[in-house]
Formats: C-alpha cells, structure tokens, sequence
C-alpha cells in the first residue's frame, strides 16, 4: 500500500485506469452502487487478483460509467456510509480475514465526484469476506472454490513471494524516493562514499532491493527498503505498526506507564538511535569500589541489542496489527514480536536461527547491526552469566516470540524454575563452545565459593531430575562427571 496521496496524484491515477481498454482482473468501475456487502466481496476479489496478477494494488473506483470507462462522477460518500450504527470501513475490516490495507480516496476528476479505493494484495493466505474467498474472472466477481486452477495458482505465488520484495509506495519520482528514504544511511553504514549525482545513489539502491524501477513509470519503493532506510516509518501506510514500540512501566506490572515512545525510523537507519534510547531507560545498580562509585546497568547492553535486533529481524511481518515491542519494568525487560519462531526455544543456543525475512537479515549483517548466524543468542546467555545474573526466558505466547532479560537476583532468591533453566542454557552454551558443565564451571557461573561444592551438586541434580541436562558419560566417577544438554546426551563423540 502506498504513501498517503495527493490530490494530483490522485487524478493522474484515475485517468491513467480510466485508459484501460476494459475492466482488468484488478480493478473494479462503479457508478453509484454503495451495497455494503458487495464492496467487501469485491474487497477479497480484487485484493487475491492483485496477487495473482503481480500487482501491489487492485482499485474500486466509483464514478466511471463501466462500459466506456467515461468520467461521470458519484453520490457515493464512504465516510457518510454506515452499516447499522457502524462506519462502513470498521466494518469492512472486522470482516476481512486476514486483515489488509485499503483506504478510500474521495477526489473530484473534471469538476466531478470520483471515491478511489486502493486495495492491498494478498499475501501468504487468500483474502477472505464473512468467510468466503472471492476472486475475479475476466470482469465477474466470483467464488475462489469454483475456480481451482485460480486458487491453485494462487498459493504458488503466495509460497514463492516474500515480504520484503512488496511495494509500498508505488511510481514515485526519483526525488520523492529520496525524500521519503535515508539514503544517506545506507552509504554509512557500508562505510561507502555517497555516489556524486542522484542516479548513482539510485542505481546503488536499487541494486539492493530497496526500490526498483516501476514499469509505468519513477520508482517503487520496497518493503525492504522502507522498513531498513524510512525517515518516517508513518510515511508508510502499511508498515506504520511494524515499528519498534517501547513501554517503561512504573513497578514489575502493566498498570502505569511511565513511558512510551514508537520508533520513528527504518530499522537500520534508526538501529543506533533506537537501542540508545532503550538502554537509557533500563535501571541501574549504583556500585562502590575502593574509591569510586559508579553505575552500572541493570542489564548487559549486548544482550539487549542482540534481542532487539533479533525481534526486528525474525518477526511475521505477515501479521497485521502488531509489531515488535520492547517493555522495561523493574525487574525485567520483554523483548516481543510478532510470530512464533521457526526453531524450538530450547535450541536457539545451538541451531542457527531461520529467518522468514532472510533479505532483510543479510542486510542487516552487512550492517553489523546483528550477529554472524547462529552466534546471538550465544552471546546473550554468554553475558547473562558473565554478569551473573537469571538465565533469560525464552517463551511463545500465542502467535507471538518473547525473550525476558531479570534483573540480578541472589541465587538464594532463585526459585526453581530459574535454577533448572540457568544449568541448562550453560550446558548448552558450553556445548555450543566444545566444552561440559561440570562442578567447577557451574560454580563460576553462580559465583559460588569451592567450599560450597555440594550447592553445585544439588544445582546439577535438580537439573539432571527435570530431564534437561544428562551425563556425557554415565560410568564416570562423580567427582569428575561432565554434562551435557538433554538432546546431545545421544551423540557420538561428545561435544
């Protein structure tokens, strides 16, 4: 879906599909018919044609007589339309599954009339209304069931399309592309030199994916490109919910907020200015050494940069209505995003992570915002215990991935839960690195004294009991037993 249009825009629009030798398979001509019901049908036709066609748009345009597509205007006002006591387009969305863009836009074309309605296509599901998929067939409206081949199709395109490759803006002029984008961004931080004149830095763009020439005319601008590089991410119609949403609350609980603010920028451009303004709302802990007093931050900034980063660039953009969130409360810090994760949380130490957004994760491995593949999350639980605090959590409410950072707690003040999942993620974080938990380096990692062994051992065996951690070698003495994670207790030749 494209950038809130102006009125000339608007106008060239028309006229351009006003051109159109017959109605397509994406747009729709109408002069005065404002039934509520046919409007979501044509909503979910021309939403799946858009898709099947390669459009990123598909039209209802009210206004046109439809067999010589002439200009003859419309009393059709959708903001004065209401169904029952609600508005019209309300209640056209709350019976769209899944959720898309579209938006009415009221223009007068030769002193007359003209409702626009822009219709983002489909992606990864067919578009439903009050259950039921439409599709268009030359000029008719039909039930996607009864055209198999269509719906077939249909679900190839969806497999084979991703998110990032999506327009969302369409046909602007080279400067508008470089008005609504952070260029300059993107050369720093390839620590490039910005091309001399506006085609080089065009072109450089392009090669990447952040736009691309648009066939009828100027330039497309990505998703990618506008999630990476947005001055605005409200700029953006469509990805304006996918921006970084951060809440300080008052407490451990939701109850009061001390704080909200939603990220303005692209994710890389903004990436610095964004994690910046997280860290400087994390509690700190005073600390007194031999002379000095200093503060030291509650959470390691590393850890919280590394799950920023990751809620960013593996979340479901495919989600609407929700974006990645980062809530600090006193005590802990949630790190959410839309989606649940391609690998089972036990085994993000170990396997290396699957992106649904792999374009968007290179990019941003290319700009070192996030770590090589496979390594963050290490570095996460690596931190965590170098400061000696609980083990993260990584956990999946439903639909969505979240990743909790606790504030420091004695390991007296620990309960279970925290001691099972502390052992276990430092079985895998010493696998991952070739090495076992043992006696010894579980001490460190909860700084207990060597005269205090047996509270290791109490540490390993409640691990051992929950079925998280096992003996690499069953047959070996106690006092040298080394462990593993549970799921590499099997494997040949140990770490």
């Amino acid at each position: 879906m494209t950038t809130d249009r102006t009125s000339e825009y608007l106008v060239g629009l028309v006229r351009e599909l006003c051109k159109l030798h017959t109605e397509t398979e994406w747009v729709e001509f109408k002069h005065n018919n404002d039934n509520s019901k046919e409007i979501g049908e044509y909503l979910s036709a021309l939403s799946n044609s858009a898709a099947l066609h390669g459009k990123s748009s598909a039209y209802l345009i009210w206004g046109i007589d439809d067999p010589t597509h002439e200009i003859v205007g419309t009393t059709f006002v959708p903001a004065a339309k209401k169904v029952g006591n609600e508005e019209l387009e309300n209640w056209l969305l709350c019976r769209l599954e899944p959720k898309i863009d579209f938006r009415f836009y009221p223009v007068e074309v030769d002193c007359k009339s003209v409702v626009l309605l822009e219709i983002g296509r489909a992606f990864r599901h067919p578009v439903r209304f009050s259950g039921q998929e439409y599709i268009r067939v030359g000029s008719y409206k039909k039930k996607l069931k009864d055209f198999p081949e269509k719906e077939r199709e249909l679900w190839r395109i969806f497999d084979q399309t991703r998110f990032e490759d999506g327009v969302t803006a369409e046909r602007l002029p080279a400067d508008e592309v470089l008005r609504l984008l952070d260029y300059p961004a993107y050369f720093d931080l390839l620590e490039l030199p910005l091309p001399a004149n506006r085609d080089g830095i065009l072109s450089e763009l392009a090669d990447d994916g952040l736009i691309r020439v648009c066939k009828a005319g100027g330039w497309d601008i990505t998703n990618l490109g506008a999630l990476l590089f947005a001055k605005r991410l409200g700029d953006f119609r469509s990805l304006q919910r996918k921006a970084m949403r951060v809440i300080q609350y008052r407490g451990m609980g939701r109850v009061e907020t001390r704080k909200e603010e939603v990220a303005v920028k692209g994710y890389a451009s903004g990436f610095k200015e964004l994690t910046g303004f997280i860290n400087g709302l994390l509690p700190s802990n005073e600390v007194i050494g031999q002379a000095l007093r200093r503060t030291v931050p509650m959470f390691p900034e590393p850890a919280v940069r590394e799950l920023v980063a990751n809620a960013l660039i593996h979340q479901d953009f495919f989600v609407t209505g929700a974006g990645p969130m980062v809530e600090i409360f006193d005590d802990r810090i949630e790190i959410t995003n839309p989606g649940e994760p391609l690998v089972d949380t036990q085994r993000f130490v170990d396997t290396p992570p699957k992106s649904r957004n792999e374009v968007l994760a290179s990019l941003m491995r290319r700009f070192r915002i996030c770590e090589e593949r496979g390594s963050g999350i290490d570095k996460v639980v690596f931190q965590v215990e170098f400061f000696q605090l609980p083990a993260p959590l990584f956990e999946v409410p439903e639909g969505f991935t979240r990743a909790v950072l606790f504030a420091h707690k004695t390991l007296s003040a620990m309960d279970k839960n925290d001691r099972v999942r502390a052992c276990y993620l430092h079985a895998c974080l010493k696998y991952v690195n070739r090495d076992y938990l043992t006696n010894t380096s579980l001490r460190e990692r909860f700084g207990i004294e060597e005269k205090n062994s047996a509270a290791a051992s109490r540490l390993i065996k409640e691990a051992v009991e929950a079925g998280v951690i096992v003996p690499y070698d069953p047959e070996t003495s106690k006092r040298y037993m080394k462990y593993v994670p549970w799921w590499a207790g099997a494997r040949a030749g140990g770490p």
